[in-house]
């Protein structure tokens, strides 16, 4: 008899591909809240799940033959590990094939800022371009500066050596510092968090969310911010508070800031909604057609491990 595997939302067609060989597969189109998954999950043994699922410990005492959760993400703050773990289901999730994505879009978002690029596409297209002014929409320059990055994994050092195209300083802060010679591979320096506030021109954050990094970004740290400073999250919303935010962003604390994740995602800040100087991109970061199917595969063939009695591939734990 064929196991069951629930993928909970639309994603490319390679997952499906993939899985409905050897299983039987549910596609569902649109979102679960937590209600419909624990309404939906009973029959199946694997689900390949998204950020946006909320799989709680309720969900899993609504699926008793459950024996994988594949999430379509790097983050998996969207599930409960305690209760996966304890129940002994193995949890995956989808790293190292999003990291070149994800620093390139952070980078789109760092010329954004540093050259005002959304700016001036809305003036062109609100008609209000009359022809070239000196003074008209003044950006920052890159070339020499001091890119401080909060969270040194696989993204993070894929942001740090595309800064050697800018001839960059790198400056990196997490909770456990590097070897010499990965510093030396990145000409990175580790420095205190502090430091890092205080010294970055343009400081991306590309940390997991954990309790110690969450808000780690509040009012206190854009104040300390140099006022030429450019602020980037592509990692997670809620290490960043966005009412400090947008208040640091409307009493020009810093430059500017761009976004790709936000604190209570999808629900966004008005302040930030009203500040020309901030950028706002809808969590596209792994969000081109090579990088998404390799995901989907990815997550597939943990599922499709565990369901023939193997260990998955990229695993969340060690079971």
């Amino acid at each position: 008899m064929k196991k069951w595997v629930l993928i909970t939302s639309e994603i490319p067609t390679a997952a499906f591909q993939k899985l409905s060989k050897r299983f039987q597969v549910t596609w569902n189109k649109h979102r679960l809240n937590e209600k419909q998954l624990i309404q939906k999950v009973g029959p199946f043994h694997g689900l390949l799940t998204s950020l946006a699922d909320p799989i709680t410990e309720k969900v899993f005492q609504a699926a008793p033959q459950l024996e994988c959760v594949a999430n379509y993400a790097v983050g998996y703050n969207n599930i409960d590990l305690a209760t996966a773990k304890k129940n002994g289901i193995w949890v995956t999730n989808t790293p190292d094939v999003l990291t070149e994505a994800t620093a390139d879009l952070t980078w789109a978002l760092i010329l954004s800022c540093a050259r005002r690029v959304p700016e001036g596409e809305r003036l062109v297209r609100s008609g209000k371009f009359k022809g070239v002014h000196a003074l008209m929409l003044l950006g920052r320059e890159l070339v020499g500066k001091t890119l401080g990055v909060y969270g040194f994994g696989r993204i993070g050092k894929a942001v740090a050596w595309r800064g050697r195209g800018w001839n960059m300083k790198v400056l990196y802060h997490q909770r456990k510092r590097e070897s010499v010679s990965v510093e030396k591979r990145y000409n990175a320096r580790y420095v205190p968090f502090e430091t890092l506030v205080q010294h970055s021109d343009i400081l991306s954050v590309n940390s997991p969310l954990t309790p110690e990094t969450r808000h780690r970004f509040t009012r206190r740290e854009f104040k300390q911010m140099k006022k030429t400073a450019i602020f980037v999250n592509t990692g997670r919303g809620p290490i960043h508070q966005e009412k400090d935010l947008a208040e640091a962003l409307r009493k020009a604390w810093i430059f500017s800031a761009g976004l790709d994740v936000y604190e209570h995602e999808p629900k966004i800040d008005k302040g930030l909604l009203k500040r020309s100087n901030c950028t706002l991109l809808p969590h596209i970061g792994s969000a081109n057609v090579e990088t998404r199917d390799r995901m989907a595969l990815l997550a597939a063939e943990n599922i499709e491990r565990v369901l023939t009695g193997r260990k998955p591939t990229t695993p969340v734990f060690q079971l």
